[in-house]
């Protein structure tokens, strides 16, 4: 389960984080590829070797190619993430992201987050940074994120408004929930660095337990007497299933209290056919004695941003809580016997080259019960009946199925 903690300690902007990302190994290729994908022939991202307090660091530097770039509203650029080629870990990352930036800007401007505008070479900024962050994980094949306490800076900024404190707004607003402090004087932690981390990472935490493999340094521009002015990334195997035979999965969790409970059959058939591995519910009793209910999904890693992003997007949740798990599962196979003229699957389960497990899939079981106007049961009691005719029973040799049989 590769793991990516992100240190914030000494504060982060997009571009740091970036150049963090691209220093523990992430291809600039690919980073590139993906920002092109969204604003081409716009900017291009370049890597400096520098030093920030006496310490080795990356500085990614976005450098512009047109020279009047265009105002832009976030639904323009959620238009245009959403349209691009890109990976869908990477796509519904940097839409999150970008969301979560615009509410917060919205709030801060007393305005509908519909119509926050990115100006200038602010938004291409924005853009090669949330979207090369987005797809430096991916690149590097991250599949859960935490990060530090951050620092937020200090004191005074000068921005187009006028004098403004720091942290500023939008980093003020996107910080709720998280562990901070000053840590020096200046803005230490730009509203786009926030909002990564804000979205990116599941928990702020100090360093997990890891089998630490890539360590990266990104360097923000100013370099800072006495404390090295960078952001810290450290990946790893945070999970040792691999070693116990299982595989990795990711777990995502949500309570929910104000949801109409007829809803929730669709909410499942939704995380299931959007590829999660299972869904399911548990009713909870929650603070001030509110029903509610746990919705729980697990899923291959690769899937989980989908999902995680489904499960917002259908439900009341406000928030999902995500886990790095392993699962073991035996092996299995699907089969087709007879029923009155027609197919109807069964699922066999195995292990040591013999049965271990024969059901019936319920769904298969349904439809041929509809179509034959019988009922659930009859169908079912037939489908079992059939397989143990064919030898389909506990205790068999799975090569009984034949090669052409395993599915």
């Amino acid at each position: 389960m590769r793991h990516a903690w992100i240190d914030a300690s000494a504060g982060t902007a997009g571009d740091m984080l970036l150049g963090a990302l691209l220093d523990a190994g992430a291809n600039l290729g690919a980073v590139q590829a993906a920002v092109d994908a969204v604003i081409a022939d716009s900017v291009t991202i370049t890597v400096t070797p520098v030093t920030r307090a006496g310490l080795r660091a990356t500085k990614a530097e976005v450098e512009m190619l047109v020279t009047d770039p265009p105002h832009r509203s976030w639904q323009t650029i959620k238009t245009m993430i959403e349209s691009a080629d890109l990976a869908v870990p990477v796509r519904q990352s940097a839409v999150t992201v970008f969301a979560r930036l615009a509410d917060a800007e919205a709030r801060v401007h007393g305005m509908p987050a519909d119509d926050v505008t990115f100006h200038e070479v602010g938004a291409l900024d924005s853009i090669a940074d949330v979207v090369g962050c987005c797809a430096a994980l991916h690149d590097l094949g991250v599949v859960a994120v935490s990060a530090s306490e951050v620092a937020l800076g200090a004191g005074h900024v000068q921005v187009a408004h006028g004098t403004i404190p720091v942290p500023v707004p939008a980093v003020a607003e996107l910080s709720q929930g998280w562990r901070v402090r000053a840590g020096g004087p200046g803005e230490r932690t730009t509203p786009t660095g926030m909002a990564l981390l804000a979205v990116l990472a599941e928990r702020c935490e100090d360093l997990p337990a890891m089998v630490v493999e890539r360590v990266g340094v990104g360097a923000g521009t100013k370099d800072f007497p006495g404390a090295a002015n960078v952001t810290r990334v450290i990946v790893g195997d945070k999970n040792d299933s691999n070693a116990r035979g299982g595989s990795p999965a990711v777990l995502l969790e949500a309570n929910v209290d104000d949801y109409d409970p007829r809803l929730w059959p669709a909410v499942l058939d939704a995380l299931l056919s959007a590829g999660a591995n299972d869904a399911w519910l548990v009713p909870i009793l929650m603070k001030k004695g509110r029903p509610a209910h746990i919705l729980s999904v697990l899923s291959e890693p690769a899937a989980a941003a989908r999902l995680q992003a489904l499960m917002l997007s259908l439900t009341s949740t406000l928030g999902v809580r995500q886990t790095a798990t392993s699962k073991h599962a035996i092996p299995r196979r699907w089969v087709t016997v007879d029923v009155e003229g027609a197919p109807v699957s069964i699922k066999l389960g195995y292990a040591d080259g013999l049965i271990t497990q024969v059901s019936a899939e319920f769904d298969s079981i349904a439809a041929r019960a509809l179509a034959l106007g019988r009922p659930q049961h009859d169908v079912l009691t037939a489908a079992m009946a059939a397989a143990t005719r064919i030898g389909l029973v506990v205790g068999v040799p799975v090569s009984v199925l034949g090669s052409d049989e395993a599915q």
